[in-house]
């Protein structure tokens, strides 16, 4: 026999209290309403079109390596730059 989908709209409503609704789900009220908070948390997420979804994914992690990479060859620029510069002030010292 195959049971039927439960219907939690009453939990979303408040139509029932916690104790009902563990009792009617064969729940814990800790678990309803951690369902509870989760869903409400996560709703727009449901919702959401696929475009809006990878919007939301973070960061573009390519372009984030990219970055970075310029950054150290910036960074390796610079040091050797400094580094010509001070060799150049001990000779000009001496």
């Amino acid at each position: 026999m195959k049971r039927k989908r439960r219907n939690h709209s009453a939990a979303l409503k408040g139509d029932k209290t916690l104790a009902e609704l563990a009792e009617q789900f064969e729940g814990y009220v800790n678990q309803i309403t951690q369902w509870k908070s989760q869903l409400q948390e996560r709703a727009s997420d449901v919702f959401a079109t696929a475009a809006e979804r990878h919007e939301w994914s973070g960061p573009d992690v390519k372009a984030l390596h990219a970055k970075i990479d310029q950054l150290a060859m910036d960074n390796d620029f610079l040091v050797d730059a400094l580094g010509r510069v001070g060799s150049n002030e001990t000779q000009n010292n001496d």
